[in-house]
């Protein structure tokens, strides 16, 4: 570029590396938090006889910090820095996205203040207080408004099917939150859901299905399709199945929520529309899945050299996994065994640790360094030691909940034969007691993958500094 040109346009990239680091940080809380409750399940004890350290409170505690706050932090962070790439142009009214930043910040603080002091609403994923729901949607409707008027500022025609997914996300969370929200306030800190009885159940699940759905999915996929074809150096493997990967998913999502209520009082013709639309949905999931890991076709060389690329590649395989174990435990005759039990806890944990914490993780990896001008981390070594720690805590924890679940569904619904019980709630869970204890080392081993991360971080920031990327001239052609 020529010394008499006018100044170089660059990406807005200060809220890209605030959401980055955030996104370490909370992970790290999030799941030390997650080691504590799980020790407590072993030990009770370890609630120290501190009410504010119970099990009940700091369990919303763990899942409302590695949801919003370690998940909302990469995704806010990545949506940030994909839609600026893929469309040429800054970020639409930086001053909001700082907002946003802010926002969510405070957020979390108020999550991490509330919930141990006993103020929640008692709905799964939803149990923040009515003060705090409105803060979130000011935040949503501003982070809304950032990335939608990015792309409505784009130098380049095509919208890139990430934004796709960023956007489902954006939008479906929006209107998950404000319908589930609804309440009717009773003083501060203090509501009464705007539902009553089954309906109160059906709309709860039709909101917690879909955060699965679209934050921890659709969100989580438009990483996948950004950051795995930019590690891998090749274009995505099938752009056509990206396409219908993304309607069949949308569409299909939105119906499954009735599979959390088998067997309970919501009318029957609803749960069987649950459960087929979760067995339709085995479909676009391992269609994505398939679109991503075929990207790597004439590239598998490089899985043995590229750790960053090992954690994209195997969040996906454990994508696959947790999707197609999803729909195997919506039908009724397999959910009669699983339901209420810890197969439950390990599905989740599936997709949780494996699909959106290893996206996560790699996508951070590939991110950061270039947030601060270097085109590595600090240290590789470290990446494959996080990449080793987390796999094979995720193995530990999952098939210790496998196990343990399967052994609670038969032995409470194993009876003698005069009809009553083989055994009381008390020896199943008596039983379990290993279980949980091997479910705690993969815990401990996935927290220290993630302070492996921290120093890496730390490091990789230390030695760097900020730089913001000029955006190309002239605009190419296409993402």
């Amino acid at each position: 570029m020529h010394a008499d040109n006018p100044p170089v346009a660059v990406y807005e990239d200060t809220v890209i590396r605030q959401f980055a680091l955030m996104a370490v940080v909370w992970g790290v809380v999030g799941m030390l938090v997650g080691v504590l409750i799980a020790s407590q399940l072993a030990w009770p004890e370890m609630n120290f006889g501190i009410p504010w350290l119970s099990y009940g409170r700091l369990r919303p505690l763990h899942t409302n910090a590695v949801i919003f706050a370690f998940g909302g932090c990469a995704l806010m962070a990545t949506s940030f820095h994909v839609v600026q790439r893929t469309c040429q142009v800054p970020l639409f009214a930086p001053k909001l996205a700082s907002f946003v930043f802010w926002g969510w910040q405070a957020v979390i603080v108020a999550a991490a203040l509330s919930l141990p002091m006993g103020y929640t609403s008692g709905k799964e994923y939803a149990e923040l207080e009515w003060p705090i729901d409105i803060l979130i949607t000011l935040v949503w409707v501003a982070y809304a408004v950032v990335f939608f008027g990015t792309i409505g500022m784009r130098k380049v025609r095509h919208i890139y099917v990430a934004n796709w997914f960023y956007g489902a996300f954006i939008i479906a969370v929006a209107l998950l939150h404000i319908v589930n929200s609804a309440a009717i306030p009773a003083g501060w800190m203090k509501s009464y859901s705007a539902y009553a009885g089954v309906q109160d159940a059906m709309v709860q699940w039709w909101y917690g299905h879909n955060a699965v759905g679209f934050f921890l999915t659709a969100g989580f996929l438009g990483m996948m399709y950004y950051y795995i074809p930019k590690q891998a150096g090749r274009p995505v493997y099938s752009y056509r199945l990206s396409i219908v990967h993304f309607w069949a998913l949308i569409f299909t999502y939105m119906w499954a929520g009735p599979h959390h209520l088998h067997y309970t009082a919501l009318p029957d013709w609803t749960q069987s529309i649950g459960m087929v639309f979760s067995l339709i949905l085995l479909a676009p999931s391992w269609g994505g899945m398939i679109n991503g890991v075929m990207t790597l076709s004439g590239a598998w060389d490089k899985l043995r050299t590229d750790p960053i690329l090992r954690f994209l590649i195997v969040a996906l395989s454990f994508y696959g996994m947790a999707t197609f174990e999803g729909p195997m435990m919506s039908i009724k005759t397999v959910n009669a065994l699983s339901h209420y039990t810890d197969w439950t806890v390990g599905h989740v944990h599936a997709g949780a640790l494996g699909w959106v914490g290893l996206i996560s993780m790699g996508s951070l990896y590939y991110l950061i360094p270039r947030m601060y001008g270097r085109t590595e981390m600090h240290s590789v070594p470290a990446i494959e030691l996080h990449f080793w720690m987390a796999t094979v805590g995720i193995v530990l924890y999952i098939a210790a909940m496998w196990i343990a679940g399967v052994m609670q569904g038969l032995m409470w619904r194993a009876v003698n034969p005069d009809g009553t019980l083989t055994y009381t709630f008390v020896e199943s869970v008596k039983a379990t007691f290993p279980y949980y204890v091997v479910r705690l080392v993969g815990g401990l081993l996935y927290l220290g993958g993630m302070l492996v991360m921290a120093w890496n971080v730390w490091m990789t920031v230390g030695f760097g500094r900020s730089v913001n990327a000029v955006i190309p001239q002239p605009v190419a052609a296409h993402a």
